[in-house]
């Protein structure tokens, strides 16, 4: 029996062969069990939970059934003594389909209607009834519906571009917008010897004269009669962006935004195709190509004109970014040629009432962000708050191009609310509107505000904090006034909360370092108040993930030699053998040093395996990491590869003089920026590191996309130092130790190109002690179960035989 089940080991995940497994000793990990597909290895997590418009069910998106794709469930809540909830139930293909809800809903100011989009269509439901009216039944899109300020017409666009409404009453349908692509056609303007012409046969003849005079006053009366319609608006040769009705109907806004000439997209070759041919696959522009340009308009429907909105009047539109006066004198200064500097518009925030317009106008370096108060009608724009940040404006709730971040109105329809970064942590802020120079903080302390929702009846703020520790996530109930911030979740890890529509009750989608997300129902009360534990509704992990003690990492601070605490979790070995391996998460604002369920879940567990094997293993938040506030990630502004590399380098030195690490046998590795800081460590600090495998790497920063490189180290053909000093193939003559390279080749993301450029230096150089494994089918990130076994087989052959 025991060599049947040691030949089908590859197929069954932590079998142990041979022995039975003393007590309370851990099944053995192998690489195949872990990289396997994740719902035989770990199970499917709820997700995407929603309610419905009585508070009463739950809708949620899961699969414990290990299908191919998720199916719909629901919770229903039944009343007795206490709201009891029934066991997740699967939603039928028939009851799907009829299903009246979403989990954006749009609801109208007292919560009695709501409106939404299903297939292209638009429906209205009564809330109470549950009645439902289809609004649009057509082979054209209709989406984004919008009750209209006086609630009585649902606005909406109509193929992505007009804007239409819907009389709730009479079902009339209105086109409020008429956008037209390409340039107006214009009859040619007659030249001088033509109207010459027509003047003369105009006086030589009275039955022409007569006729034409006729004709002219026929086409007056027509136009007389002729029903109003909105303003022929040509687009040219730009692409219309974010238009929006005012409230009250009597201002459209909307951007365009030109593409840029000569930005050269590169291809990604796809070898393994299903035609048998290599096909390219068009990827994206590199860093410092030329840019979209935006133009905001307000087309004022009364007056049936177009203007466009000017960004000059901005304090420091023309202001030169400090890194260029740097560069030679040392001092930021203003650029003397008074030439502004390219902006983003995002959409526009209107009051309730639609009195009060709010704008935030971004610089195209992301230096600066200016929230201000749009006048359409004499399209002055006031700014309410400027953030100015000499590395590049970010964190949580603050937005991005389009986006303006977290920002509402509160109940009074002037007081603006939203996030910023001014203190140097993501908190809250509000300013009335109508009285510049009224800022106020409502939210204060080293710690985030991450996420940010205003009750329905706008007296009170539902917030996502990390202020009980960087890496554990709580929401909190605080008036909208500010002040004392009340708990409202008790289970540790990360929560995220859904809130009922009558918001009595709320899901909560909570994990912890050892166990994936579930799903729980809590009443909206205060920690304090809470007489019992949330009540647990889903349970999605597989036998084989439980039959496993997944450690529970020890969360430790490392001081960096700046004296800054350095966040990190470590796993500890019983019987340690004096290896360590280090893990370096990836970016695009991350953290991993976290007391959730890891988004790197493949690789926490790989460090179980480790950890198993008897090395120490180390994953910590280093500089540019998200959950510390700004100083921290900026901290890697013009120079990655510098405080992100010395905070691992100080992290081994610690983990030599605190757990016995034998400093010699230390191994590094991780993907995407992970890669990245894997190369710089074996090229730059040879000595630190015996080992790395670099997955993914960023091998030349000059190579990556725009939207990210350019916040960090500015555009290379401005700041070419920075790119010079954070990008590994310039060190690469440094390479001492054993390195290994994994890379997805048809990757759009970072792509290939990286490896093989790395790779013919490397070769040039005469290093032997590297190489490259090629991912034939494989994007940035791994799909196929073969490729990850692949790929830590070979890591941990790697750490196995060199370190």
């Amino acid at each position: 029996m025991n060599r049947l089940l040691c030949s089908l080991l590859p197929l069954l995940p932590f079998a142990v062969c041979a022995q039975p497994q003393p007590a309370r000793q851990r099944p053995t990990l192998t690489v195949e069990s872990i990289m396997q597909d994740p719902k035989l290895s770990v199970g499917t997590s709820p997700s995407n939970p929603f309610w419905s418009d009585d508070s009463r069910t739950i809708y949620f998106s899961w699969n414990p059934d290990r299908a191919k794709n998720d199916s719909l469930y629901k919770v229903t809540l039944t009343n007795g003594k206490t709201l009891t909830p029934s066991k997740p139930q699967k939603v039928s293909p028939a009851e799907r389909r009829a299903l009246r809800i979403d989990q954006s809903p749009i609801y109208n100011r007292a919560r009695t209607q709501r409106v939404y989009e299903s297939q292209g269509d638009l429906f209205w439901v009564d809330t109470k009834t549950g009645r439902v009216r289809q609004l649009t039944n057509t082979v054209d899109s209709e989406t984004d519906p919008r009750f209209s300020g006086d609630e009585k017409r649902v606005t909406f666009r109509r193929s992505g571009s007009n804007l239409f409404s819907i009389d709730l009453t009479t079902g009339e349908l209105a086109q409020l917008t008429d956008f037209r692509p390409g340039a107006k056609k214009s009859d040619s303007k007659p030249n001088d010897e033509e109207k010459f012409l027509k003047a003369e046969q105009l006086r030589l003849s009275s039955v022409v004269t007569e006729r034409k005079e006729r004709k002219d006053e026929a086409e007056r009366l027509s136009k007389l009669d002729r029903p109003k319609r909105p303003k022929e608006i040509y687009l040219d040769d730009k692409q219309l962006v974010g238009q929006q009705i005012s409230p009250d109907g009597l201002f459209v806004t909307y951007r365009s935004v030109k593409s840029a000439s000569g930005a050269k997209t590169a291809q990604v070759p796809n070898y393994v195709t299903e035609s048998g041919f290599t096909e390219d696959i068009p990827a994206r522009t590199k860093v410092g190509a030329p840019q979209s340009t935006q133009e905001f308009f307000v087309y004022d429907v009364q007056k049936d004109t177009v203007r466009t909105i000017s960004v000059k009047s901005l304090p420091g539109i023309t202001n030169r970014p400090a890194y260029l006066a740097e560069a030679t004198t040392g001092k930021a200064k203003a650029d003397t040629s008074k030439k502004m500097r390219a902006v983003t518009f995002s959409n526009v925030v209107w009051s309730e009432d639609g009195k009060v317009a709010v704008v935030v106008v971004r610089s195209g370096d992301n230096k600066d962000r200016w929230i201000t108060r749009l006048d359409p009608a004499t399209l002055t724009m006031t700014v309410l708050d400027r953030q100015h940040d000499d590395a590049w404006i970010g964190g949580p709730g603050i937005g991005g191009s389009f986006s303006p971040g977290s920002m509402g109105f509160l109940a009074d329809n002037h007081t603006l609310w939203f996030q910023s970064e001014a203190d140097g942590y993501s908190h809250l802020y509000t300013v009335d509107a109508l009285a510049p120079g009224t800022k106020k903080q409502l939210t204060s302390g080293k710690f985030e505000v991450q996420q940010a929702q205003l009750s329905a009846d706008k007296q009170s703020f539902f917030l996502q904090t990390n202020e009980v520790h960087p890496g554990e996530q709580h929401w909190y109930k605080m008036a909208a006034t500010g002040g004392t911030r009340t708990r409202l979740t008790t289970l540790p890890g990360a929560n995220d909360l859904t809130i009922s529509p009558d918001e009595r009750y709320a899901v909560i989608r909570n994990s912890s370092a050892t166990q994936p997300w579930e799903l729980y129902l809590s009443p909206l009360v205060t920690a304090a108040k809470t007489t019992a534990a949330p009540a647990r509704l889903t349970e999605s992990q597989t036998d084989v993930f439980k039959s496993y003690a997944w450690r529970e990492p020890t969360y430790v601070t490392i001081p960096a030699r700046d004296n800054q605490p350095i966040y990190a979790r470590l796993y500890k070995p019983a019987q340690p053998t004096g290896k360590a391996v280090v893990f370096v998460h990836g970016a695009g604002y991350l953290q991993n040093a976290h007391k959730w369920w890891s988004q790197y879940f493949r690789e926490y567990m790989f460090h179980n395996l480790l950890v198993d094997k008897g090395y120490t293993v180390l994953d910590i938040d280093y500089r540019g990491s998200a959950g510390y506030g700004r100083d921290w990630r900026t901290g890697i502004y013009r120079h990655m590869g510098g405080k992100d590399l010395t905070d691992h380098v100080d992290a081994v030195q610690w983990l030599a003089k605190t757990q016995g690490v034998d400093a010699g046998k230390v191994g590094v590795y991780g993907g995407s920026y992970g890669g990245f800081i894997t190369l710089m460590a074996m090229f730059t600090t040879p000595d630190v590191f015996k080992a790395g495998a670099a997955l993914r790497p960023v091998t030349d920063w000059a190579a990556y996309n725009h939207p990210y490189t350019a916040n960090i180290l500015n555009e290379p053909q401005n700041d070419s130092l920075a790119y010079r000093r954070s990008s590994p193939i310039n060190f690469a003559e440094g390479l001492k130790g054993n390195l290994l390279i994994c890379h997805g080749m048809v990757d759009v993301n970072v792509h290939f190109q990286d490896a093989v450029r790395l790779s013919q230096r490397l070769i040039e150089l005469k290093k032997e002690n590297w190489e490259l494994a090629p991912y034939p089918v494989e994007d940035h990130g791994f799909i196929e179960p073969t490729s990850w076994m692949d790929e830590y087989k070979r890591i941990l052959k790697l750490f196995e035989e060199r370190l």
